[in-house]
This record gives structure tokens, sequence and C-alpha cells, in this order.
């Protein structure tokens, strides 16, 4: 059935941002992409006005014009490659938050999660990449970076160069109905969404700890580039700029240093109690030194190891687990107020 250019529009207009539009069309991959960014922040939603035209024209030609390009490689497009890097770092970010506890995350899940965020982008439209060839430079990078959130940059760059390198038009494939491309959908949101929205609410202290250092990460990425991280800190701040103004409270200062003073403060509170619990699994007290602290971790790791107790797997691991993490959070050194500034 052909496709609607006022429908077309009407579904922008009312579902954009959540990719109604794109569904509508048969662009899933566009679809996804645009639910989990909301419509890649609202400006690409915004810039796809335009465009419109020209995907309900993509998504009306006939299947013979679809096959007469696939063999041929698709023309270097500059825009897409931006959002690729972008969309493999808003990737690595999430996963970053929500998975970093993870063992061996920064070999596996980080290269994995930025991987797969470049290959959405690279699948949009009418083209798509090398799944293979692009998560293995991602995880031939991260290696080099281990233990470093801004391994997500070069990972994000690897994988995108690799991915533009192997572009192809898609072949063609059979229709599905559409409750089954609504339940791969929906499949995929909820992998990407699940891990985050378990942290947000079953590990809250942890995670407002992960977005902290990971924000102060990735705006430590802008140091030599004054005006951009400005800008990129704006960002950031919009959503709590807005939340102050729905609480009525709009006189507060535009000055985004006493602002992030604010949000730093608060999470920093979170950051006592991690340290507090912390103490108290690893059974030391609050003045105990480094040399203390490792040895106790060295005991209790041999107690509670799974290996050696295979008898209570499941206990022994959430122990196992806990005590890595107290030894983690009590390993980093503790920063005086205002050292962020």
């Amino acid at each position: 059935m052909a496709k609607g250019l006022l429908v077309t529009y009407a579904l922008w207009a009312v579902g954009g941002p959540a990719g109604l539009h794109h569904l509508y069309l048969g662009r899933d991959t566009h679809a996804l992409l645009w639910m989990l960014t909301l419509g890649g922040g609202g400006l690409g939603w915004l810039w796809e006005f335009w465009k419109l035209p020209s995907f309900v024209a993509q998504a009306n030609r006939p299947q013979r014009q679809r096959q007469s390009s696939v063999g041929r490689t698709p023309p270097l497009s500059f825009i897409r490659f931006v959002a690729q890097v972008i969309v493999g770092i808003y990737f690595g970010l999430v996963a970053l938050i929500s998975l970093s506890f993870m063992a061996n995350f920064y070999i596996v899940g980080l290269p994995l999660a930025v991987g797969l965020g470049v290959l959405l982008v690279a699948a949009v439209g009418n083209q798509t990449s090398d799944f293979k060839n692009t998560l293995g430079a991602a995880f031939l990078i991260s290696p080099i970076f281990y233990g470093r959130p801004i391994a997500i940059l070069p990972i994000s760059l690897a994988a995108s160069i690799t991915a533009q390198k192997h572009r192809r038009y898609k072949t063609s494939v059979g229709s599905e109905t559409l409750s089954v491309r609504l339940y791969r959908l929906g499949l995929a949101y909820l992998a990407f969404t699940g891990p985050l929205a378990y942290s947000t609410f079953c590990n809250t202290a942890a995670t407002l700890s992960y977005v902290a250092e990971t924000l102060g990460s990735f705006l430590s990425w802008f140091s030599f580039f004054p005006l951009l991280g400005r800008i990129t800190e704006s960002v950031f701040l919009l959503p709590y700029r807005i939340w102050r103004l729905l609480v009525g409270d709009p006189g507060f200062s535009n000055n985004s240093f006493r602002e992030w003073e604010k949000l730093y403060e608060f999470v920093n509170s979170f950051q006592d109690e991690k340290r507090q619990l912390a103490y108290q699994v690893l059974s030391v007290s609050e003045g105990a030194t480094n040399e203390e602290i490792h040895r106790r971790y060295r005991e209790l790791v041999k107690i509670w190891h799974p290996d050696h107790n295979r008898h209570q797997t499941e206990e022994a691991q959430r122990h196992f687990l806990e005590i890595q993490a107290a030894y983690e959070a009590l390993s980093q050194p503790r920063k005086p107020k205002g050292s962020w500034r």
C-alpha cells in the first residue's frame, strides 16, 4: 500500500520523537533510533521535516528499483558518520552508568554497547554495514584504554570509521506483519532500557554516583575546546533547569558553576553513604589504612569466593560482588569538597 505524505507529516507531528512516522514508512531501524534517543535529542526530529518527502518516495519505490542498488557502494555521508560517533558515545555512556558493575565490562560490555550504537545508525534507511568488522574494531580498541571512561570516544571513532568503510545497500527482504515488527522493536527497546531502569530503581545511590562520574569524565574531554565544552554543559543542565522551573523556583542563577555545585553537593551525599556501606561490608573502621583494607579484602575474598562455596553458590556470588564493590569504593582516593572545580 502506498504511503501518504500527509499521514507521514501528521505522525511526525504527533509522535515524531518516538519514531511513529518511521514505523509507518517501514523504517524500523530509524524508528528504534528515535525511540532510544527521543528523536535525536529533538534536533534530528526537527531537521527531518524537510526530509519526509524523500522518505515517502523511498518507501513507495518499487521493489525492482530497490534491488538495482544492491551491490553498489553508497556515497560517503559526513552527517551519518558524525551521528554514528555521537550515538556510539551515547550507548557507551548508558552502558557505563547501568552495566559497569559487570566483570570484564571494559573488555566486553563497553565495546559491545558502543559498536551496537554505531551499527544502529549505519542501518538507518536503505543502508547498512558489516556487523563483524564494526564490532571487531570496537573490541580491538577497548583493551588500549582499559578501565578508563574516555575509552568510549576512541572505540566509537574506530567503529564508525570501520562502519563507513564497509557500508553497503541493504538487500531486499520479504515484508513482515506489524505485530512481528513491534515485537522485535519492543525487545530491542527493553534490552536498552531494562538495565538502566534496574540500576535507577534498585540501586539509586550507585547510579547517581555513576552518572556524576560519567558526566565529569565526559565534560573533561572538552577541556581543550572551551566553547564546545560550554555548549555540552548547557545541554546537560537543560533538564535540571526545566525541573527547577516546573517546581516553581525560577529565581535561580544562570551561572552554570553554581548549578553544577548544587548537583555535586547532592550527589556527594550519596558518595559518603557509599563509603560508609563499604566500611560495613569489609568490617573495618572508617579510619582503617589502605593496608588494613587490602588485607581484609583478601581475607573475605578467600572466604566467599564462589569456587570455595559450591554448596551455596548464589549467596557466595552475592557476597563476593559486594566485597569487590566495597573494595573498589574504598580504593579510590576521596576528593575533598571543592576539588572538582
